[in-house]
């Protein structure tokens, strides 16, 4: 029996992006102590306490909101999968075989953090491992490669810049303020896509990025994908749907 041609289309629009896809995002954690912020409240803004870091274990942070997320299913906790990680949480999207891999980082190793996302974002440092049978693509083997907290660019400078070391397409997200004037030249050597990055001060957190992946995973272009992140963003932070146009930008 012959499929109807629109569901015909759908599963071709389904495998083009199901098929051994990946997401990285690095979490820097908010630390009043070893990051140039304004000072939060000193609970969560404890670069060492996962548990209760505002970009992590807080409400809105990447690792509540996402296992709040019905569209996520939490596989795996791997706990200090490097000396600067104290933390990588694996889920799988549970329409199709894609996998979100999240890290937290010391909130004292944000350089690290930015050595780490810049190398990934130019096919750097590739990463797989195994969750029972199903290989995990991380690091530069990562279709979109996420940054997420303090824009340490702010307060100091890399030793080196990655350039692009393959063929493969990468997209990449800055959530941090003013990202696109501080990685501009830095994520252009790497020749990744900047998605959605950022031209003000910004709050990074999690349902920002539950936008942006929602609306990759579906394919939307990145001008909507733009629009989905503002009408987000100004539904959690209030800011007025005008600014919140003005705050995330795609592309160079």
């Amino acid at each position: 029996m012959r499929l109807p041609f629109v569901i015909f289309l759908s599963l071709i629009s389904f495998f083009a992006y199901d098929q051994n896809k990946s997401i990285h995002v690095l979490v820097a954690l908010c630390d009043n102590k070893n990051q140039g912020i304004v000072p939060v409240p000193k609970t969560i803004g404890n670069g060492q306490d996962p548990a209760n870091n505002l970009y992590w274990g807080c409400g809105y942070g990447v690792k509540t909101f996402f296992k709040k997320q019905t569209d996520w299913k939490f596989v795996k906790q791997i706990n200090n999968p490097s000396p600067e990680i104290f933390e990588r949480l694996v889920f799988k999207h549970k329409d199709s075989s894609l996998y979100l891999i999240t890290d937290a980082y010391d909130g004292a190793a944000i350089k690290q953090t930015v050595t780490d996302f810049l190398d990934y974002s130019s096919g750097l440092n590739k990463i797989s491992f195994y969750l029972d049978s199903v290989k995990i693509n991380a690091g530069g083997n990562a279709d979109l490669i996420c940054y997420v907290g303090h824009n340490g660019l702010m307060d100091f400078s890399l030793d080196s810049y990655p350039s692009k070391t393959d063929n493969k397409k990468r997209e990449v997200v800055i959530l941090a303020c003013a990202s696109k004037n501080y990685f501009y030249n830095h994520i252009k050597k790497t020749d990744a896509y900047p998605l959605i990055w950022t031209t003000n001060l910004m709050c990074p957190e999690a349902y920002t990025l539950d936008a942006i992946i929602d609306s990759w995973i579906i394919n939307d272009n990145a001008t909507q994908t733009c629009e989905k992140v503002a009408q987000t963003y100004n539904q959690y932070q209030k800011c007025g749907i005008k600014g919140a146009r003005n705050l995330f930008v795609t592309g160079y």
